[in-house]
């Protein structure tokens, strides 16, 4: 600490570091122009959009339809926690990365890639980088989810539509409850054929008088088995990519 005193004390008595008080600014990448304000106000909008990422990204990209479907599948194995819930997360996550890949990619291309360049305004920039997810959500949400947050908005007097496009307060919900409808129909198809496995098995059970046997502790390598046999994995992600607009 006295180390740290005596050496701020030498720096401010020698007369070339007048000069050197600028660095911070250029580090920090401040203007200089009297702009001072609104810096502060973007920096603030970028940490507080990086602080809701992870909610960004559950509303407006495929990642709980992958979730949904995953946890189904480990629940109809009768697998409490394996795979556990870092691989699933994970799994999703890259998933919905690979899926996502053509709108990020029109996202940076249109906004964040001009606005790096100084080409485009903050608002153009917002606009250009919501544009891609507004056309994925509008592919992949029903029409009757749409219309039900539509009248909903129209009942209460509110404004559903900017321009010709449709709010995002509508949309986004909208695709939500879409999203979560579809990934509990691919689990209820998933899960399905490890439900017949297990009344199989109940069934034999029953036949052969085990009645203080639990018949998902049989049940389970049969429908380990058969899912490994079936090549599970690759069938069951390859669905859920195809089920994308």
């Amino acid at each position: 600490m006295i180390r740290f005193i005596l050496l701020l004390g030498a720096m401010m008595a020698l007369p070339d570091f007048a000069v050197a008080q600028q660095l911070p600014t250029d580090l920090l990448n401040t203007p200089i122009d009297g702009s001072v304000a609104a810096w502060i106000i973007r920096t603030f909008g970028l940490l507080t959009v990086l602080s809701v990422a992870p909610g960004i990204l559950i509303m407006v990209t495929s990642f709980p339809r992958f979730v949904i479907a995953f946890s189904i599948l480990r629940s109809g194995m009768g697998l409490a926690s394996t795979p556990s819930n870092m691989i699933l997360l994970s799994l999703a996550l890259f998933m919905t990365f690979y899926v996502m890949s053509p709108t990020l990619d029109s996202a940076w291309k249109d906004g964040v890639d001009p606005l790096l360049n100084n080409q485009i305004t903050e608002a153009q920039a917002v606009e250009r980088i919501a544009e891609p997810f507004r056309t994925f959500m509008m592919a992949n949400t029903r029409d009757k989810d749409i219309k039900l947050f539509v009248d909903i908005a129209e009942e209460r007097g509110q404004t559903v539509f900017t321009g010709d496009k449709l709010d995002y307060r509508v949309l986004v919900p909208a695709f939500m409850i879409s999203e979560i409808r579809r990934g509990f129909e691919i689990g209820f198809l998933v899960v399905l054929p490890f439900l017949v496995i297990d009344m199989i098995v109940a069934t034999i059970t029953m036949a052969m008088g085990m009645m203080m046997l639990p018949p998902t502790s049989i049940s389970l390598p049969f429908k380990i088995l058969f899912f490994v046999l079936i090549d599970g994995w690759n069938l069951l992600v390859g669905s859920l990519v195809r089920s994308f607009s």
